[in-house]
């Protein structure tokens, strides 16, 4: 027997249509109503939210009511959805469908999905406030001639607004996706969805299994650039939970490890993100967000606890935090394992699932931030203050950038020229040294000169109070020459930029990034040097984050040489989107 397929409707066309809105209007925020019951929308899912985000840009809520009706004279109610095992994993698989449009904020609401033990109290009457109010209410719901059917679309306006707080003129949209060939089915599937939630419990579970509520529970992370796959370990977390939930947030030492982390978010920023979603999904629930400082966290020693939520990496962790609870004469912790979000669209040098690491590595030559206005730097000219650690790769990304047109000034030879018998800076340093720190031949010998300053920040002041006004004077002089050859983009090579107060020389700060123990290595490599001594030159330096921190764009020399080259290509391609016209119509 052949199974039912659904076609699309007569009328039917890709985009939903907004009556009285115009064909491409597009709304910030938005709400979808799911009334199609799981199994069969769940083959349906992708075209529908294909179609919610053409039309929602921000922040998509969708709230799950599979069965409910918007036709008939009776306004609809929001009753409870009983939370089985089947609900969790649609919640995985709608987040994950989620994850291919990027642009959007997609936050599943949990009010009305109940644990077994929280079935059969009544849903809240009052409406709920959300962060950004929805300023359109869109359906899967449809009715039998495919039409934009008025009394309906009144109907779902008055279960959106009577449920949560939404903006005063409500748009509301029946979505009627394109499913292409129409080979989606009707009746639900004998096939359930992959199971992505699973209790440690070896006992085998069921779809329309009931998930227990607990009390109180815990769940932990970074939680850096709250995404899809963090929504998922969230939103499990909030559906166990019945009165509190801890929610520990890793902080200091547990970052030293992670891949890039001079581009993590601030620990208040990632709290402030996480905090919103949290009351946005779950309001009914008591959050405690706490900084994580150890691998064991509030789950090792709080004996009130009563579940932990893991991914497929951290399962192992949640092991050991029970073993250390039986150490201490405490329960172990009811663990919960979700399954990590495969990453489809991955580059060559990211992670395969959808993680912080790989968004952090998407960051690497884009603008973090607006360029410095400078009148007073030659008007055909940009200027890029290029920087980073010793060993960070600086100057072979200034070769790369060379190779795609820039003008190169390098700070180290302009170092030499100044040192050089007869240059601006000779006479001054051995005023200031003394003559013993010369060759037999008269030249400065900068290892003698090292060693005087080196450590010792007196004399180092003394030294950068006479070399970096000489220099900057030198780089202008070469950014004149740079307008003579005709040149529109200039590059200042400077380890030392920010420390030397250069800012006022460049429209940009980019910082080349590297993690110290691979800078260390590459240290002793090229120079010789013992790894006390490579550290001892690092801790002299600004620390890569506090370069980060002043930066327009990041850089990594971390990977292989052409991912290096991908990397600065990207970075050049948008500074040249971003050139003042004058420089673009020039270059």
């Amino acid at each position: 027997m052949r199974t039912p397929r659904f076609r699309a409707q007569p009328g039917s066309v890709p985009f939903s249509r907004v009556q009285g809105l115009g064909r491409m209007a597009v709304f910030r925020s938005g709400l979808l109503v799911l009334t199609t019951p799981l199994a069969s929308l769940a083959p349906r899912l992708a075209p529908i939210l294909t179609s919610a985000a053409r039309l929602v840009n921000d922040t998509l809520y969708v709230h799950l009511q599979p069965g409910m009706s918007l036709e008939g004279p009776a306004q609809p109610q929001s009753t409870p959805v009983q939370a089985t095992f089947e609900v969790l994993d649609f919640i995985t698989h709608l987040y994950t469908g989620a994850d291919v449009h990027r642009h959007l904020d997609v936050r599943i609401l949990l009010t009305n999905i109940r644990t077994k033990s929280t079935f059969l109290p009544p849903l809240p009457t009052s409406v709920q406030n959300l962060a950004h109010p929805p300023e359109v209410v869109l359906t899967d719901f449809q009715t039998v001639d495919g039409s934009q059917y008025n009394p309906v679309k009144e109907q779902l306006v008055r279960y959106a607004t009577s449920c949560y707080s939404c903006c005063p003129r409500l748009a509301s949209v029946l979505l009627y996706p394109d499913y292409g060939t129409g080979e989606v089915p009707v009746e639900p599937l004998d096939v359930p969805l992959p199971s992505t939630i699973r209790p440690a419990s070896p006992v085998a579970r069921s779809p329309k299994q009931p998930v227990r509520g607990y009390y109180r529970g815990a769940v932990g992370g970074t939680f850096d650039r709250l995404h899809n796959a963090h929504k998922v370990l969230l939103s499990v977390a909030c559906v166990l939970a019945q009165e509190q939930l801890v929610v520990g947030v890793a902080d200091k030492d547990l970052l030293k490890s992670k891949l890039l982390p001079e581009l993590l978010q601030p620990y208040t920023e990632r709290v402030e993100h996480l905090s919103e979603f949290l009351v946005d999904v779950k309001p009914s629930l008591t959050f405690d967000v706490i900084p994580l400082l150890d691998p064991y966290g509030p789950a090792g020693s709080d004996p009130s606890l009563e579940f932990l939520v893991v991914s497929e990496e951290t399962y192992r962790g949640g092991m050991a935090v029970n073993r250390f609870r039986l150490e201490n004469d405490l329960e172990e912790l009811a663990l919960y394992q979700i399954q990590l979000l495969k990453d489809l669209r991955h580059m060559e040098n990211e992670e395969d699932k959808v993680s912080s690491s790989s968004f952090r590595q998407r960051m690497l030559g884009n603008l973090l931030q607006p360029p410095y206005e400078r009148p007073e730097l030659p008007p055909s000219l940009y200027v890029i203050g290029l920087t980073g650690i010793s060993g960070s790769g600086k100057s072979s990304i200034a070769q790369r950038l060379k190779g795609l047109g820039a003008f190169i000034i390098d700070s180290d030879h302009l170092g030499h020229r100044a040192y050089a018998p007869g240059g601006p800076a000779y006479q001054p340093v051995v005023k200031a040294f003394g003559t013993d720190i010369l060759h037999k031949d008269g030249t400065i010998n900068r290892k003698v000169l090292g060693s005087r300053v080196f450590g010792n920040k007196k004399q180092l002041k003394i030294l950068t109070d006479i070399m970096w006004p000489i220099i900057a004077k030198l780089a202008r002089e070469e950014m004149d020459r740079a307008v003579t050859e005709g040149k529109r983009v200039c590059v200042i090579d400077a380890a030392m930029l920010l420390e030397a107060g250069w800012q006022n020389l460049v429209h940009e700060v980019w910082t080349v990034v590297i993690p110290e123990t691979e800078a260390v290595r590459r240290i002793v490599e090229r120079d010789g040097l013992s790894d006390a001594a490579a550290q001892s030159r690092l801790q002299s330096q600004m620390s890569g984050q506090q370069l980060v921190e002043q930066s327009h764009v990041v850089l990594s020399t971390l990977w292989e040489p052409h991912i290096t080259q991908r990397q600065v290509e990207k970075a050049w391609a948008l500074l040249q989107k971003r050139l003042p016209k004058t420089h673009q119509a020039l270059n």
